[in-house]
């Protein structure tokens, strides 16, 4: 009787198992970003956009890099980034399968996006790759470095903001050219500004209207880590670049960048000590600085803006052997 009972029990787990497994089937796999990224936090702006909840697909929380090698295995679906124009990762994508596509959000997305955050509209022009058939309709926000009040002083504060503007030109890195005296301010709306950085805009000609951060220190620490992001994004190479530049032109430190999390993360080490320097997209350090949204409760206080590094577009991909047209298709 006890072996019987037992044969029932293992068949009715085998028919929940198969009832699950059927019921899974048709998800799709997204790469909505790392953990404490700006990605992952945009990522479900944009899927709530559409109305997918977190049931409605299989989350695959990596770095824009991996991603894309999901993506061209086969095993991710669609894959979600916030990236410079263009893309080096998107290209190579392309150039190793050959049918890479891109995904545009929707006028209701978009107006969607812009009410709940920071982000506004962007066009993608046709020409940024080679395999685009029309332009993409998108949203974009900045890049930008901010520092801590604690350990970055008036003097050098002021040495990162002109070094970002005068030696742009030594950065290999093709965001790097973003990096000019009229895009300085970009993304610095309702952020306090380091009083060095300041100095140095006012001095070039700009008019800072920014809160004035006040400093918890009179003498920069010679050792400084840049919070950057993965390996396989932007972040990373472009701050490693950014770095060298400025260990080379400012006596005195030494910079040294790390792999994070990015944005968030970034934003994080600062209040806790952590780094002292850290690149992140504007929206979220907004959202530091008032305690909002990832940041609610837990205010980013001794964080300031130093300059803008490079536009940060959302950009979604796919592939032609997938099927999928649009966020519409869920």
């Amino acid at each position: 009787m006890r072996i019987k009972n037992l044969i029932y029990f293992l068949l009715l787990m085998g028919c929940i198992l198969l009832i699950l497994a059927a019921c899974g089937e048709g998800k799709k796999n997204i790469a909505i970003g790392p953990p404490a990224s700006e990605t992952n936090t945009a990522s479900s702006l944009i899927l709530d956009a559409y109305g997918i909840g977190d049931g409605d697909y299989n989350a695959y929380q990596e770095g824009f890099g991996d991603a894309a090698d999901g993506v061209q295995d086969g095993n991710i679906d669609i894959s979600i980034g916030i990236l410079g124009l263009p893309a080096g990762n998107i290209e190579s994508l392309q150039a190793s399968v050959g049918d890479v596509k891109m995904l545009g959000l929707s006028d209701e997305a978009i107006a969607h996006i812009e009410e709940n955050s920071g982000y506004k509209r962007f066009t993608i022009p046709q020409d940024t790759y080679d395999f685009l058939e029309s332009d993409v309709e998108t949203v974009t926000a900045y890049a930008i470095l901010m520092a801590s009040t604690d350990t970055i002083d008036e003097e050098l504060g002021y040495e990162l903001a002109k070094s970002m503007v005068e030696n742009a030109n030594e950065n290999t890195h093709a965001q790097s050219e973003h990096m000019t005296l009229e895009n300085a301010l970009l993304g610095a709306e309702g952020l306090p500004i380091h009083p060095g950085a300041k100095r140095y805009y006012e001095e070039q000609g700009l008019t800072v209207d920014n809160p004035v951060a006040e400093l918890n220190t009179t003498e920069a620490k010679p050792e400084l880590i840049l919070g950057t992001g993965s390996q396989g994004g932007t972040y990373y190479p472009l701050g490693g670049e950014m770095a060298n530049i400025w260990n080379n032109h400012i006596d005195g430190i030494n910079i040294t960048n790390t792999e994070t999390g990015a944005s968030i993360e970034n934003l994080v080490g600062i209040r806790n000590g952590d780094i002292d320097l850290g690149m992140t997209v504007h929206v979220p350090a907004q959202a530091a600085i008032n305690g909002e949204a990832d940041f609610e409760g837990e205010k980013v206080e001794n964080a300031a803006f130093i300059g803008h590094i490079y536009p940060e577009v959302i950009q979604i991909i796919t592939r032609e052997s997938t099927g999928i047209e649009s966020l519409d298709d869920f």
